[in-house]
């Protein structure tokens, strides 16, 4: 466990540690500040979390983000031209397996909601136990603003965690919601002060690490099987339809 792994430092947007007990945290950022989700973050996560999975080191997850936001920006133009079948063709496959990964990962997921979380919400709603700072909002800014269906597992995550009727409208609407309204709605565990999340988040994580490992590697793939099996149907059906209208955008106004 002394020895770093090369992994934790390949990724230039995600920031890596790990305790003694086999808790790894994983932070998103930009330059050390706060994340702008980006092409290069597309393509690196996927494979961050393949190497995450396959290092029996790492026992508990534990997602975040850097500063007073998890993540608010988005480089829309990093992402390469969307409009183009061989774009999205890459784009499609790397957001097939994030979501799929992040959802088959063999060990439990904390999500630790430093801030306001408008960009890839769905990541941090898939974990298993959600701590969320008073100051959490979340939404989905960049799928309607762009003019694109959110057919990349957003809508999924949002619907089991938020139940199906209320999900719709929200992304129907572009609405947003608050970490208590979440709280209610049993989508987030704890709402507590910013500065006491992280903290929060790490420690039921290393609760979590103290169990025997093959436990809660089983814990994780037991309780997550819905959803897995949801993401396995839906994410490429919805990321096809997605692709869809983004190649609608090059057409539209002609």
């Amino acid at each position: 466990m002394s020895e770093t792994p090369s992994y934790f430092t390949a990724f230039k947007n995600l920031a890596m540690s790990r305790t003694e007990s086999g808790v790894l945290t994983l932070r998103f950022h930009t330059d050390g500040g706060p994340a702008t989700f980006t092409g290069e973050t597309h393509t690196d996560f996927p494979r961050a979390l393949y190497e995450i999975g396959e290092d029996r080191a790492n026992k508990v997850l534990v997602l975040t983000g850097t500063g007073d936001r998890f993540m608010t920006d988005i480089d829309g133009a990093s992402l390469g031209d969307i409009t183009k079948p061989a774009v999205w063709d890459r784009t499609l496959g790397e957001g097939r397996r994030v979501l799929q990964r992040l959802v088959d990962l063999e060990m439990p997921i904390v999500a630790a909601v430093n801030g306001p979380a408008s960009v890839h919400s769905e990541y941090v709603l898939l974990a298993d136990i959600v701590i969320a700072a008073q100051t959490a909002v979340f939404s989905d800014f960049p799928h309607l603003t762009f003019g694109i269906v959110p057919g990349d597992g957003l809508q999924i995550v949002w619907e089991e965690a938020l139940g199906l009727n209320r999900s719709r409208y929200l992304t129907l609407t572009q609405g947003s919601f608050t970490a208590e309204q979440a709280e209610r709605w049993g989508a987030v565990a704890e709402v507590l002060p910013p500065a006491e999340v992280l903290p929060r988040a790490q420690e039921l994580a290393e609760q979590l690490a103290a169990r025997p490992q093959l436990l809660t590697r089983y814990l994780a793939v037991t309780l997550r099987q819905r959803i897995s099996r949801r993401m396995a149907e839906g994410v490429q059906l919805g990321m096809a339809l997605e692709g869809l209208t983004a190649a609608d955008l090059a057409y539209q106004g002609k």
